[in-house]
């Protein structure tokens, strides 16, 4: 079998892994296929540009569930993400607050939406777990609350800190409730990021977590990012705008979620 057949065959299965599963990973596909990293990156800039698929950090998702045609759904740049929807995120930021109670430990993820929770928490006597600069920065002058900031590597693009010192800071760490930002959420393939550092440390604070709640607009459902954090049963509150549609509302229902529309 000549090269050239033996690349299409490749781009050809890929392609049909990425439909079957809405993502791909380059290390993965490199070990499958017994080739280089550089040769699956090359594939999947090929097939991106054929409009296939969309790249994503680390491999590549299904382009029909990230954008439209051949565009895909990159991670929007963090002042465009700090103004978008914003009186939803205000409102939904506002709901989350009123579930704290002094003497709570909580942890609040990275985002827009986290901050907008941050800045509406109530001066009171709780600790906060975080690892977002612009949270931090929220809760700075309110001096009954105490926080807990994880150190790492700060990725300036969301300001936020990960890195492998981030998700060691949580082994010790248990706290009453986590509320958790949201870039994709789907019904079948669950809490999705951009970015796997977020994904991994993510994960370590729903493990320490006694109640987890999701706290999103409604322009992220049917989103789909390359990185599962959790499938959405994980979840135990979901907190979005009234722009929720029906069959989130139903699911939220029948896999036992509390709902708040804020």
């Amino acid at each position: 079998m000549s090269v050239t057949r033996d690349t299409s065959q490749r781009r050809l299965q890929i392609s049909e892994l990425v439909r079957q599963h809405g993502s791909v990973q380059v290390a993965t596909l490199a070990r499958r296929f017994g080739v280089s990293m550089q040769t699956v990156r090359k594939d999947l800039r090929y097939l991106a540009e054929r409009g296939v698929m969309a790249r994503a950090y680390g491999g590549a998702i299904d382009s029909s569930v990230v954008g439209t045609g051949t565009t895909p759904s990159s991670e929007p740049h963090y002042e465009a993400k700090r103004t978008s929807h914003l009186d939803e995120k205000r409102r939904i930021g506002q709901r989350a607050a009123a579930l704290v109670k002094a003497g709570d430990t909580i942890a609040i993820d990275s985002g827009t939406t986290a901050i907008q929770l941050a800045e509406s928490l109530p001066n009171i006597d709780v600790t906060v777990v975080t690892n977002d600069f612009g949270v931090l920065g929220a809760l700075a002058p309110k001096n009954n609350i105490n926080i807990v900031m994880l150190g790492g590597e700060l990725r300036r693009k969301n300001m936020a800190f990960y890195g492998g010192l981030t998700v060691e800071a949580l082994d010790a760490l248990h706290v009453d409730m986590l509320f958790l930002g949201v870039d994709g959420l789907d019904l079948e393939r669950g809490i999705t990021t951009h970015y796997e550092p977020e994904a991994m440390l993510n994960r370590k604070m729903v493990e320490a977590a006694r109640v987890v709640v999701a706290i999103t607009d409604s322009s992220k459902f049917g989103k789909i990012c390359l990185h599962r954090i959790v499938p959405v049963g994980d979840l135990d509150v979901l907190i979005t705008d009234r722009g929720a549609p029906n069959d989130i509302v139903q699911a939220a229902e029948q896999l036992g979620l509390d709902l708040i529309l804020a």
